[in-house]
């Protein structure tokens, strides 16, 4: 059935693919990202431009995870065009690379900014919706370091991937008695196909940063080399995609909670497997089993 669907965070890697993805399955596809009219320019071009190719509904759209104004007006012109919204993912964030202690406290802040509070701002602009209609889905974009192998020099971005992913389990709780479902995907360490580790913040701290280099010199390089010997020659961040739509596409209420797509396989989805099934056998022992 078509969906209307918001992504944040949509201008290239698992956002960009998964928004084509889903428009190519039929749904009304909403591609959020900032400076539609400046730096994204060319990728709103190129999202039209694919719509208009393949016949389907995907729409750039203007929309700043860090402004609640600009939250505030994508929702309204997508209600005022559609009269509904159905799925929001929740897909933006940012990269940075450095040893930890490099980092500024302003730099790590800004980050959790980017990638955790950004959703609370979004949550509260949309959530009032999909609570009044009693159905809709929350699809959060997790990582597989919040549970799984971490190599160093990533560590700031780890931990907010990790508070994110913290922030979703407890909303899976809180709105299934709206009937508002969760789905939380776990990507692995896809070396390909995003723009992550191009991307990429670096410390502010030089000095600091190049102590560190000198115990551990060319260590992205070497980690990056080994993650991508470990994965598949065929993997690809279109697997991801792959998933969202098939989430997406299934019925209500069959949904799932977690799903990984991990090719290096770096350990997470065992790890997550045991949290999940204490959480939910922690909630029966506390009388909430309609939570699960």
């Amino acid at each position: 059935m078509k969906q209307v669907i918001v992504i944040t965070g949509a201008s290239s890697g698992f956002g960009a693919l998964s928004a084509r993805s889903l428009a190519l399955a039929g749904n009304i596809v909403y591609a959020g990202m900032r400076e539609t009219m400046q730096r994204n320019r060319p990728q709103v071009l190129a999202a039209q431009e694919f719509a208009q190719t393949n016949q389907v509904q995907l729409l750039p759209i203007e929309l700043d995870v860090n402004s609640e104004t600009s939250i505030q007006a994508a929702v309204d012109q997508v209600i005022a065009e559609q009269g509904q919204l159905d799925v929001i993912m929740h897909n933006a964030g940012h990269m940075v690379v450095g040893p930890a202690e490099a980092f500024t406290p302003a730099q790590v802040a800004e980050l959790y900014d980017i990638n955790v509070i950004s959703t609370q701002r979004v949550n509260r602009i949309v959530l009032p919706l999909l609570r009044k209609q009693q159905h809709g889905l929350v699809l959060w974009v997790s990582s597989s370091s919040v549970k799984g192998g971490t190599p160093p020099y990533l560590a700031p971005y780890f931990a907010a991937k990790a508070g994110m992913d913290a922030l979703a389990v407890s909303y899976a709780a809180e709105l299934k008695r709206f009937g508002v479902e969760t789905s939380i995907i776990v990507p692995g360490s896809f070396t390909s196909g995003t723009n992550h580790f191009q991307h990429a913040g670096h410390p502010a701290d030089d000095a600091v940063a190049a102590e560190y280099d000198s115990k551990y010199p060319n260590l992205m390089q070497q980690v990056g080399e080994k993650l991508a010997q470990l994965a598949p020659s065929d993997s690809s961040a279109q697997l991801v995609a792959d998933e969202v739509v098939k989430i997406v596409s299934t019925p209500a209420g069959q949904r799932p909670y977690r799903v990984h797509v991990d090719p290096a396989d770096d350990g997470s989805e065992k790890v997550s497997d045991v949290a999940d099934t204490n959480r939910a056998a922690f909630l029966e022992r506390i009388g909430l089993a309609d939570l699960i």
